[in-house]
């Protein structure tokens, strides 16, 4: 037996050691912490249901004071927040999703396929501020930990599980989309995560129905849902088809009773198995799972192209004032933003930090990997270098799949027939958890160990007092600077871009001096209209109409 044996055992034998009646090592011992995990009766040691919750909610009190910190000290990186916010806004007060940032009377529906985020909607009527979008991305971000590192601990172990869990939260995917204000892919991480760890847990109907809303988070994630769907005919058509019921027994042979020590999940497990039993009712012998669950899984696979296309193709052009998608000229390049597409270099440097510090490649072993190909798919094909490369918040959906094909390959790879890939794979969710740790020291986690990331400096509360000149209920025309202080309680219009409206203020963040002269500017944003300034303070300027 070599190391990799030891640490992690092969499948006969945890086979063997489920069905032996050896003594149990006592709750919290060292057999107990190393017993492995799997299908059947098992041993966990005191506190280890309570770990993934534990572990979620301290990343969402993390995630949180990165996000309201960077909020309090006005460091809004795009327009972004804005816009969702504007289309929250009108969902709560129950009228259809304008973002007025995108063009007066803009209906955020023309431009990206996400009504999920309107399940934000009654909160934020509530609590009318864009700290209720931030909340609600990091309690979604620190729900997915749940999934990750319940599903890391099922299969490889309560120590594992824990190292894959806090890899995965540190991740910088992860780290990278919270620090980049609010986008809908919040939703999408527990969606993915749970769908994925269904799988793992080969409960293909949780899976299943886990990925069906992804279609409602964006566009192009039906494809993901039918990714995931092809995933889970693979995998069940994998599994062997159930024996025959012993003669006068109603139980299949070998087949186990719930464990009591687990949670809902597993009764879950057991439900579906005993509706497999009564499906075998006028068929030759017991139903396999591909047999059960194929069908569907391909239906799901059907639903979520259907839907991206229905999306792309219908939704998004109804809703369009130029009866299109707006997106397309990024994958076509056809008067994209750059004109060639992304070079090998860019692409080698990309899918590396994808797969690199997270799995060590190990997610490559696995079937899951295959739901992160359409997102990379998409984004390796545009034409917008944005999208290319590891910044902003394009690689969050990535880092669940990634993580638990993690977990999956490590499992898979313990029946190598090679000692060294058994041994790293024993070694990889420690080594992820330890690329993850050293990574934060350069990611914006960092930032909370510093103690002025919790205060608001001079400048920003000058920068407020001038924004505080702009009565509640007015209208007015912005760039980026001011949107997080003004969208919750007037009408903010993008700079540039009022055709048809003469807004009452224009308030520019002018800190680096894009704009000589702003009576000037104003008057040539708006011919036969003339500004006055009220208030000037820090770069950031506020124009009154005359």
């Amino acid at each position: 037996m070599d190391r990799a044996e030891a640490v992690i055992p092969a499948q006969g034998s945890r086979a063997a050691a489920q069905g032996a009646s050896a003594p149990v090592p006592a709750p919290g011992s060292a057999g107990a912490e190393q017993a492995p995990a799997g299908p059947g009766p098992r041993l966990r040691p005191p506190g280890a249901r309570l770990d993934p919750y534990l572990l979620a909610a301290v990343f969402f009190v993390a995630y949180l004071l990165l996000s309201v910190t960077r909020y309090r000290q006005m460091l809004t990186m795009s327009w972004d927040l804005g816009i969702f916010e504007q289309a929250i806004k009108s969902y709560a007060h129950l009228h259809a999703p304008t973002a007025d940032l995108k063009g007066p009377g803009f209906n955020i529906l023309g431009d990206h396929f996400s009504p999920i985020t309107a399940l934000i909607a009654p909160f934020y009527r509530i609590f009318p501020t864009p700290v209720t979008l931030l909340v609600a991305q990091a309690l979604l971000f620190a729900l997915s930990v749940v999934p990750v590192t319940r599903g890391a601990a099922y299969v490889l172990g309560r120590g594992r599980g824990l190292a894959i869990g806090t890899a995965y939260a540190l991740s910088w995917g992860v780290q990278k989309a919270v620090q980049f204000d609010f986008h809908e892919i919040a939703f999408a991480m527990p969606l993915l995560a749970f769908s994925l760890e269904a799988v793992l847990r080969k409960r293909w109907v949780a899976a299943m129905w886990w990925a069906v809303p992804l279609a409602l988070v964006k566009e192009d994630m039906g494809v993901t849902a039918a990714a995931i769907g092809v995933i889970v005919w693979w995998r069940t058509r994998q599994e062997p088809a159930p024996e025959a019921p012993a003669a006068g027994s109603g139980t299949p042979a070998g087949a186990h009773a719930p464990d009591t020590a687990e949670d809902g999940a597993e009764s879950a497990e057991g439900a579906e198995t005993a509706e497999g039993a009564s499906d075998t009712a006028g068929h030759d012998g017991p139903m396999s799972d591909g047999e059960r669950y194929g069908p569907w899984a391909i239906g799901l696979a059907a639903f979520g192209v259907a839907a991206s296309a229905l999306a792309f193709g219908v939704i998004i052009p109804a809703f369009n004032k130029a009866g299109g998608y707006d997106y397309w000229n990024k994958l076509n390049g056809h008067g994209a933003p750059m004109p060639g597409h992304i070079p090998f270099g860019t692409a080698f440097h990309t899918l590396l930090w994808i797969l690199l510090p997270t799995s060590g490649l190990l997610a490559l072993r696995s079937p899951l990997f295959l739901a992160a190909l359409p997102t990379l798919g998409w984004r390796f094909i545009s034409h917008d270098d944005h999208y290319w490369g590891t910044d902003w918040h394009y690689s969050a959906v990535l880092m669940p799949v990634i993580f638990l094909a993690l977990v999956d390959a490590a499992d898979r790879s313990r029946h190598s027939r090679m000692p060294w890939l058994r041994s790293f794979a024993s070694g990889a969710p420690a080594a992820a958890a330890g690329a993850a740790l050293a990574l934060t020291l350069t990611l914006p986690l960092a930032a909370l160990q510093h103690g002025d990331t919790y205060k608001v400096d001079a400048r920003t509360k000058a920068v407020e007092k001038v924004l505080d000149q702009i009565p509640d209920g007015a209208t007015v025309e912005a760039n980026v600077g001011p949107i997080s202080r003004l969208v919750h309680r007037t009408t903010v219009y993008w700079i540039g871009d009022t055709p048809g409206v003469v807004p009452q203020y224009i308030a520019i963040d002018n800190t680096n001096g894009w704009v000589p002269d702003p009576a000037v500017y104003a008057t040539q944003l708006h011919p036969g209209v003339t500004y006055t300034e009220i208030a000037n303070a820090e770069g950031y300027v506020v124009m009154r109409r005359n």
